[in-house]
């Protein structure tokens, strides 16, 4: 199965927000939508970065007074990992692991078209195994 299914079942809308956004404004961004990331973009499509709760969080352990008003661009993962929507579930997973990835931007010809999220590829994986799961127990019950 590729990305594209994934994009298909939860949708290409992606929440993203400018590098000049503050932090404070960027943290409202998140609660509003009830997401863990957004995707810092300064238009047309192209990716300058994502931020996420964790960039947030391991920016308030340091010593900075002044960290709701810092800009999502000083905060923000600009060495974004992405992948496109032919890229397989299994290969997602596999770079989303070792790379310790939560949120990938779908890009085709390096431009936005969505975003997946750890949470969708378990979502997917779990819908998989049941649906096995289903169809062993309906051949067991009944074989013929």
């Amino acid at each position: 199965m590729q990305v594209s299914v994934l994009l298909q079942t939860k949708g290409t809308d992606v929440v993203t927000v400018r590098p000049e956004a503050t932090v404070a404004e960027v943290a409202i961004v998140l609660a509003e939508h009830r997401i863990g990331a957004v995707v810092v973009t300064g238009g047309g499509g192209s990716i300058d970065g994502v931020l996420s709760e964790r960039d947030i969080v391991r920016a308030l352990a340091r010593p900075d007074d002044g960290l709701l008003a810092a800009t999502a661009s000083s905060l923000m993962t600009s060495e974004v990992v992405t992948c496109q929507p032919d890229t397989t579930v299994e290969e997602l997973m596999s770079t989303m692991t070792e790379r310790r990835i939560r949120h990938m931007p779908v890009v085709v010809d390096g431009s936005l078209v969505g975003l997946v999220s750890i949470g969708d590829v378990v979502k997917h994986h779990i819908a998989t195994l049941e649906t096995e799961t289903r169809a062993m127990h309906d051949y067991i019950a009944h074989p013929y």
